[in-house]
């Protein structure tokens, strides 16, 4: 779908079901099909997480890390997916998770959901970020005399995030063009990396895919404490594909400003997975392949990859594939600065927020963005690096916390509108799907098994290094119950429902004016 296919007709039904919930046509909706599937396909970006993380396969079973674990990873986040695009077919709004959650359940579980899923979005903003800056220190910053103290951690981070705040702020158009370029860049570094991997491979031993192999403690370069249970270090290499292949719901927070919603965001959620999962486990599988010794490689824990590329590709080729997936991380991180803002856009217009909602609801009539949104998700996620960096939890490994605990509040904010859902599926509440539609059954399974994945999920995020993840969790837990009932409960409306919608029609030709919409 582009815009040259996007007729009057199409266009009256977008905004039919947008004014339906109660919203203006305020963001400008100029994103092709390939641009929403382009967005996600960037956020999950499997150069960024697929890359940092990767000793989190090799350090807990070996090869059978890359050439099982990621397979198994990415069927989890497939249930999710597959069960998020039924959903977004129904209600394709900026708010996504947000509205969703409000909608399907109460004002409570709405409210719930756009925190998880704010954190999770302003935590993984700063996991990207963070990745990115160790990265480009273990790349090219040699040349540039920076050695990855925490001080020029923060100083990069907040150096790239101004940067992607800047091209978010100058419009969709130029996001959704620099996103298309991003998955371009993505598959083409990404085709690169797996010949030369093959081609320079000392030798290649298949049978390392399934091979199980303990790698945990000082033999997996301390990623993973020392155990002897197998099983239980198999559940630790799902980290690095439930990781990597998340952040696809920027395919329904970007839901206003695509052509078609209801027809292309489902579409881009599952097929940005698919091809995610596809692509990234022939890369993993090269990437394990390639390595000359698979216990010595094991043994460099986090720098896995760099020792592995350093011994097998000439300096010229090592060098261009550094540089295109060094843009392609930072990319990523423009995607998902496009999607933490618009969460927080949406979550605003409704006064979501204890402060400021007016103000972050705003979109400028020139760029037809949420600027203040913006700028403020990308102060949030500078302040949160900072953190990071500078408070220690007991010596603890803050670069996987971070990773951990987006892990934990993303897809929390996944499986409260997918439980929701399938409740609420063909009740008063959602009586009919949308055009994109599984039928109740499939729906409802793949609902069941992402509440089986989140249980999964959970389990191994708090698993020690990470044991400060489950009190990071509780603590949120109970910061929530004392802000709901102390204060929001009273205060927080939700989203328009019923007789709201229809008062508020002539609030939405206001707004649409204000902007310049033409459509209403």
């Amino acid at each position: 779908m582009s815009s040259q296919d996007y007729s009057d007709v199409d266009k009256k039904e977008d905004l039919k079901v947008l004014h339906g919930m109660g919203y203006a046509q305020e963001l400008s909706r100029s994103m092709s099909r390939f641009s929403n599937f382009a967005i996600s396909f960037s956020i999950i970006c499997i150069l960024s997480g697929g890359i940092n993380s990767f000793a989190q396969a090799t350090s807990s079973i070996g090869g059978a890390g890359a050439g099982i674990g990621w397979i198994v990873g990415c069927c989890v986040s497939g249930f999710f997916a597959l069960a998020m695009a039924q959903i977004a077919s129904a209600f394709p709004t900026a708010g996504g998770l947000y509205h969703w959650a409000s909608i399907l359940g109460n004002r409570f579980t709405g409210w719930l959901t756009a925190w998880l899923n704010l954190l999770g979005l302003i935590t993984v903003l700063g996991a990207i970020n963070i990745g990115t800056a160790f990265f480009f220190v273990g790349t090219f910053g040699g040349a540039f005399g920076i050695t990855g103290t925490p001080g020029e951690i923060v100083g990069f981070v907040a150096f790239i995030t101004v940067l992607q705040a800047l091209f978010n702020h100058f419009g969709i158009k130029l996001t959704a063009m620099l996103t298309d370029a991003s998955g371009f860049l993505i598959l083409g570094a990404t085709a690169v990396l797996i010949v030369a991997c093959l081609v320079f491979a000392p030798a290649i031993d298949i049978t390392r895919l399934w091979t199980f192999t303990n790698y945990s403690g000082d033999a997996g370069g301390g990623v993973f404490p020392q155990t002897d249970s197998m099983t239980y270090l198999f559940l630790l290499c799902l980290l690095l594909p439930v990781y990597t292949i998340t952040g696809y719901d920027a395919s329904a927070h970007t839901s206003e400003e695509t052509l078609k919603a209801a027809h292309s965001v489902p579409r881009a959620i599952v097929s940005s997975v698919l091809w995610s999962s596809l692509i990234g486990w022939a890369m993993l599988c090269a990437i394990v392949l390639a390595i000359p010794d698979l216990a010595a490689g094991a043994k460099q824990g986090w720098s896995v990859f760099f020792s592995t590329m350093d011994a097998i590709l000439p300096g010229w080729l090592k060098q261009l594939l550094y540089l295109a997936i060094l843009i392609s991380q930072f990319l990523c991180g423009l995607a998902t600065v496009t999607s933490a803002s618009r969460m927080l856009f949406a979550f605003s217009r409704d006064g979501g927020m204890p402060v400021g909602s007016a103000s972050l609801a705003k979109v400028s009539p020139t760029w037809r963005t949420p600027v203040n949104a913006i700028w403020t998700a990308a102060i949030l996620e500078i302040i949160y690096v900072f953190l990071a960096q500078f408070i220690s939890i007991g010596g603890t490994n803050i670069y996987t916390i971070v990773v951990n605990s987006t892990l934990v509040f993303l897809f929390l904010s996944f499986t409260i509108p997918i439980v929701l859902g399938m409740l609420a599926f063909g009740t008063e509440k959602w009586p009919t799907p949308g055009p994109w539609n599984l039928g109740a059954g499939l729906f409802k399974l793949f609902c069941v098994l992402s509440v089986i994945g989140m249980a999964i999920i959970f389990y191994i995020a708090i698993q020690p290094p990470n044991d400060k993840v489950l009190y990071i969790t509780l603590a949120f837990i109970v910061l929530t119950a004392v802000l709901w009932f102390g204060f929001e409960n009273r205060r927080f409306q939700g989203p328009p429902i019923g007789d709201q919608i229809a008062k508020r029609q002539a609030a939405i030709k206001v707004a649409e004016q204000a902007v310049g919409e033409t459509g209403h």
